[in-house]
């Protein structure tokens, strides 16, 4: 096991990672910009090293900054959490070539699996579903619009580097292809220094959901049932929940064993997920592979009784899963508390927090590293706070929810609260029968709050 790790985050994932350490005996190492020194994974962590200015890129992002700090503190290991350089197969390898272990998965599997075009390919080529499209990356427009026509309008246009959204497309018809492909391939060069485009068919309001899958050095790759992550806005997740309402047990089972054939297909090592789009008919297909925790990581840990965080951490060190997939028990919603202000088009919403109370109670559990009179940089992701609840069943998980949402209390700073508590009251949601269209058609009603 490992003697020290150091965290290359910020937030409330650096201090979960710190939480799960701390209860194996592991010292840690916080690092942060000078805008989070006094943020909590600071205060908790065994030391804590300045990285840099408040800017990602002069600090989280700073990978030299980042390595000396573990060679400094003498940490054997680097865990990234989300986000920042999580999926950044370079920093996997410079970690290898400094003698620190990555609590993730290899390079090459990063760097298979950070390539939609070849990722979905490999899925193809060991039985996965995947989304009719382009064989890879595609050249030029007009290669791309032959394409297009074989496979039907509308079709969507993606970064083949991508992810959150960035490099994203629709195309109804032919008309729009060009600027669409201009503007795609501009975003996605600028967003992750590669510009290549693949191309795939549009599925209109799908479910987006995805399986967690962990995997060790000794062949043994499990799933821990799905989350329903189809409420969310600009391709950004806002409310995840364990299971999803819209799949049955005989849809379940075969979306999970394809998940584990999608990692056996990279011999996968550590926490990940695999995410599907399912249709409105129940066809589901392969949409990406994520190389890391997930944000919404604790629905899978309060219905399946498992610590992702952990688990992936003694899988880093060599060592066999340890808590194997048991019956998912009852019903987990994820809600993401943002300062953001949704009655402004959720326009960001730093600044000092006043007062706050967090929400308690059986079956309620709040992830975050904010505090009463912590101010919140305009730095970062807005991220707060993530309250996650358990019910027995979906209307018992709901109704909790409902309580808890009323208990938080956070003032001085306008926060998504007040939408989440609106989401509750929407029949669609209650019932169930939402996709990934749900928010274009939900209308936040201004309050007081």
């Amino acid at each position: 096991m490992f003697n020290k790790i150091l965290i290359a985050n910020r937030g409330e994932i650096a201090l979960r990672v710190i939480r799960a350490c701390k209860e194996l005996g592991i010292k840690t190492v916080a690092v942060y910009s000078e805008a989070d020194r006094d943020s909590l994974h600071v205060t908790f962590a065994d030391e804590a090293v300045c990285i840099g200015p408040p800017l990602a890129k002069d600090s989280y992002l700073k990978i030299p900054a980042i390595i000396s700090a573990a060679q400094i503190t003498g940490a054997d290991a680097i865990h990234p959490g989300y986000g920042f350089l999580a999926e950044n197969a370079s920093f996997s390898e410079i970690c290898a070539e400094s003698k620190i272990k990555f609590i993730g998965p290899t390079p090459e599997m990063i760097s298979a699996m950070g390539d939609k075009a070849y990722a979905k390919e490999t899925m193809k080529q060991h039985g996965v579903p995947v989304i009719p499209g382009s064989d890879g990356v595609i050249s030029d427009v007009k290669e791309g619009i032959a394409i297009a026509h074989d496979i039907g309008f509308p079709v969507m246009l993606k970064a083949s580097a991508g992810g959150g959204g960035k490099g994203m497309r629709i195309v109804w018809e032919e008309s729009d292809f060009e600027k669409s492909f201009q503007t795609a391939s501009t975003e996605a060069e600028a967003a992750f220094g590669n510009s290549a485009l693949y191309i795939e068919k549009f599925l209109e309001n799908p479910r987006h959901i995805e399986f967690q899958i962990l995997g060790d050095k000794f062949g043994n790759i499990y799933h821990y049932g799905e989350r329903d992550c189809s409420v969310q806005r600009r391709h950004q997740k806002l409310i995840e929940e364990s299971p999803s309402p819209a799949i049955d047990e005989e849809i379940r089972k075969r979306m999970g064993e394809a998940a584990i054939l999608g990692g056996h297909a990279v011999n996968y090592e550590g926490a990940g997920t695999i995410e599907f789009l399912v249709d409105k008919y129940k066809n589901f297909y392969f949409m990406e592979m994520n190389t890391r925790i997930q944000v919404e990581h604790p629905v899978t840990e309060m219905v399946c009784h498992v610590d992702l965080v952990r688990q992936q951490i003694i899988v880093a060190a060599g060592e066999k899963i340890e808590t194997l997939p048991q019956k998912p028990i009852g019903h987990a919603i994820e809600f993401r508390i943002n300062a953001e202000d949704p009655a402004e088009n959720f326009r960001p919403s730093p600044g000092k927090i006043i007062s706050l109370h967090f929400p308690g109670g059986f079956g309620i559990r709040v992830d975050s590293h904010i505090y009463q009179s912590y101010t919140i940089p305009p730095h970062y992701d807005s991220l707060l706070a993530k309250l996650i609840v358990w019910g027995k069943s979906r209307p018992h998980a709901i109704s909790r929810a409902r309580r808890a949402l009323e208990e938080f209390i956070v003032e001085g700073i306008k926060t998504t609260i007040p939408f989440h508590l609106q989401v509750l009251e929407d029949d669609r949601f209650y019932d169930g029968n939402f996709d990934t269209g749900f928010l274009e058609k939900f209308e936040f009603k201004k309050t007081n709050t």
